[in-house]
């Protein structure tokens, strides 16, 4: 089993924590995204996969995801084929799609680049991630 190291930068969120993020490969298009262990999917923003020409890829969900500062929102799907998240491959993954033109504006407030999404708990169960802080570092296998 092939254990790959993707290097994380730590943003400060001004006085309200900090976020680790990640370089990742879309649609063979690089962006940024929010590691998020409370995440428990994957989830990723409508309008920038429209942008990303994935407009195809999204499914209408019944579901209502709950959380990011919510109870509940309007949910889709999108299958996700070659998910790059570093040097490591992810060769499908079914994400949720979301409006989350808030949190990038946040994060656009504050300085800090536009992110794609959220990189949730259920890629860091399935790949056996290993967060390192203090060397800042994802590890997955």
């Amino acid at each position: 089993m092939t254990k790959v190291t993707i290097p994380l930068t730590i943003i400060d969120l001004h006085g309200d924590g900090f976020h680790p993020v990640l370089d990742i490969i879309v649609f063979g298009q690089p962006y940024k995204a929010v590691l998020d262990t409370g995440a428990s999917r994957t989830a990723f923003d409508r309008e920038l996969l429209i942008k990303a020409n994935a407009e195809a890829a999204i499914i209408a969900s019944e579901r209502l995801s709950t959380g990011l500062g919510t109870t509940s929102m309007e949910s889709a799907t999108a299958v996700i084929e070659n998910l790059g998240i570093g040097e490591f491959i992810v060769p499908e993954i079914e994400v949720a799609v979301l409006d989350l033109s808030t949190i990038n504006y946040a994060y656009e407030q504050m300085g800090h680049p536009e992110v794609l999404g959220v990189i949730g708990s259920d890629v860091l169960m399935k790949y056996k991630g290993i967060i390192d802080f203090g060397k800042k570092r994802l590890t997955l296998k």
